[in-house]
């Protein structure tokens, strides 16, 4: 809950633009309602929560003079001088063209250019008023000053958060930059085994020069062995037929040796019995 002593301070000056841009901006309230509420709160209000969600107690209601000059100031010079002046200009342009309709006797009313003289007296009074009670400018030199360091706190604040980003990114840098440095280091063993492995199979696809040169000296011994043995087939066969041949000529022999000895047999024995 906060205290007031009285809203003709800085600090109610201040909340009672607070309060005008709440109510006219934020709960979108017409002209004439946002001034008679804020009326109501510089002449008579103590506790602003029957009024405006704002949990404030103002000691010391200024009351009906002081508090419509602190009402003329701080919200009607503020916020609604610019619409009053420009009515001020329609009121003159007004008045322009009913002396103007009556000097060329178009229309021949005097009551029209009585009221137009009256309407921009009016007006003229109501600026007069409203430029009378145009707030001290002492009093917004604090404001200037206090709204000036909260720009130079966020300045500050926004200029730590972009220094503390680029630190996080540096680190993030450094963070990519040591894992690309490995991932290089992987890359080039893996290239290497990769190599490795590539020689590994050319050298088995590819014929090597002493294996040839051995199988080529394998091959020689082989034709070399087959001569040997087919060599030995013929001698083999040779032996054979000589064995085969002495066989049938020692049973030839016998043959003839045993047809022989029974011819001579038959022989002796003819003579005898004769």
């Amino acid at each position: 809950m906060t205290t007031l002593e009285t809203l003709s301070t800085a600090a109610g000056r201040a909340l009672l633009r607070d309060l005008h841009q709440e109510l006219r901006f934020d709960k979108q309230l017409n002209s004439l309602t946002t001034l008679g509420y804020l009326w109501r709160i510089c002449t008579r209000e103590t506790d602003l929560f029957r009024t405006v969600n704002r949990d404030v107690t103002i000691l010391h209601p200024l009351g009906l003079l002081s508090g419509t000059s602190l009402w003329m100031q701080e919200i009607v010079n503020r916020f609604y001088y610019a619409p009053i002046n420009a009515f001020v200009y329609v009121g003159a342009a007004f008045l322009l063209v009913a002396v103007g309709l009556n000097r060329i006797r178009i229309i021949d009313t005097p009551g029209l250019l009585v009221a137009a003289i009256i309407l921009e007296a009016l007006l003229l009074l109501l600026l007069f008023l409203v430029m009378f009670f145009t707030p001290p400018s002492e009093l917004e030199a604090p404001g200037m000053d206090t709204r000036s360091d909260g720009t130079s706190q966020e300045l500050l604040r926004e200029l730590g958060e972009i220094g503390r980003d680029y630190a996080a990114m540096a680190v993030q840098l450094e963070t990519i930059s040591v894992t690309l440095h490995e991932v290089v280091e992987r890359q080039d063993a893996m290239t290497q085994q990769l190599r490795s492995s590539v020689d590994a199979a050319v050298s088995a696809v590819a014929p090597n020069p002493e294996l040839m040169q051995s199988m080529k000296q394998n091959t020689q011994a082989l034709a070399e062995f087959s001569e040997s043995v087919m060599l030995l087939s013929e001698r083999l066969r040779a032996v054979e037929r000589q064995e085969v041949e002495g066989l049938v000529r020692q049973e030839l022999e016998r043959i003839l040796s045993r047809n022989i000895v029974d011819r001579d047999g038959s022989a002796s024995a003819a003579p005898s019995k004769s």
